[in-house]
């Protein structure tokens, strides 16, 4: 399953291997992020292209906190 899903195909190995990077940012496997960094780089990933895949990660991980935070608040009055 893992060669199927991350072969070349309508979206790049390279694009595929950030895309695993961010999701394995978001599930914390340390495994996971050594992995898809050595195969990204070798697909022609860069430290610029690292680090934005890193920034969507945060962003989602962080918004999906927001949104969840939002149902601890309740009506003060």
């Amino acid at each position: 399953m893992d060669k199927a899903a991350l072969a070349e195909g309508a979206i790049s190995k390279k694009h595929k291997e950030l895309i695993a990077i961010a999701v394995a940012l978001t599930t914390q496997c340390g495994y996971c992020l050594e992995v898809h960094r050595k195969a990204a780089v070798a697909a022609g990933a860069n430290e610029q292209e690292l680090a934005q895949a890193t920034f969507v990660a945060v962003a989602l991980r962080a918004g999906a906190a927001l949104t969840h935070g939002t149902h601890l608040i309740t009506d003060p009055a």
